[in-house]
Order: C-alpha cells, then sequence, then structure tokens
C-alpha cells in the first residue's frame, strides 16, 4: 500500500442510549457516538416487543383510526 494516503483510525466508544451497551470500535471521524438501539436492546434481535412512544403518537394514532359502530 502507499504511504500517507490512508486517513487515520483511532478507537471510539459507541454507546446504545437504550440500555447502556457500550462497544469499542475504530473509526475515521475520531469521536464518539450515541446510538437510539443496538442488537442487544433491538425487538428484532432479543424477541421482545418494545414501544418507544415519543410525546403520545401511539395514542394519537389509535384514536385517529379506531374503528367506529356499524350503522345497522
Amino acid at each position: 500500500m502507499k504511504q500517507g494516503i490512508h486517513p487515520k483510525s483511532e478507537p471510539i466508544t459507541i454507546k446504545c442510549v437504550g440500555c447502556g451497551t457500550l462497544v469499542e470500535t475504530r473509526s475515521t471521524k475520531c469521536q464518539n457516538y450515541s446510538i437510539d438501539v443496538c442488537s442487544n436492546c433491538h425487538p428484532f434481535y432479543t424477541g421482545r416487543q418494545k414501544f418507544v412512544d415519543s410525546a403520545g403518537r401511539i395514542e394519537r394514532f389509535q384514536q385517529k383510526w379506531k374503528k367506529t359502530s356499524k350503522p345497522e
């Protein structure tokens, strides 16, 4: 490989806000990151359903689309 053309890669820490897991890796950005979900807390990987309701969006959706009684 040619010398001096590749970016520097330094160790960083990625923190999951949902479960608090810390992952050590390397990056060329050279800054730590925060993520919302990781493989330790994502429902696809864990098999557990978890609703993250921000500002009552689920309730508003359910009220908007709730079924009304059928006219007879």
